[in-house]
């Protein structure tokens, strides 16, 4: 599902909201998680996931072309951790 197709279901569901009123509202969710996890806060939402952001140490890589050691700096990468009824929903029988 894209961010379009997420706002159109959102209006569909909510004949009341105007289509800029739902983009507003999915876009100001996904800059205040964009903002939380900058910050280096987590954002839990229950029975969805945890999004967090975990922290890499620089490192000697390999460059699967030339087989050349490449180093890589380090960084911080968004980690997502899917909750329990999340899971339980995508592994009913």
């Amino acid at each position: 599902m894209t961010k379009s197709e997420l706002i159109q279901r959102l209006t569909d569901l909510n004949p009341h909201l105007k289509i800029e009123d739902a983009e507003l509202i999915v876009s100001t969710i996904f800059e205040e998680i964009t903002d939380a996890l900058a910050s280096g806060d987590r954002v839990e939402l229950r029975g969805f996931g945890t999004f967090s952001v975990k922290h890499r140490k620089a490192r000697i890589g390999r460059n699967p072309r030339t087989g050349e050691n490449v180093k890589v700096d380090e960084k911080y990468v968004p980690f997502f951790k899917i909750g329990k009824k999340l899971h339980d929903d995508l592994n009913k029988d």
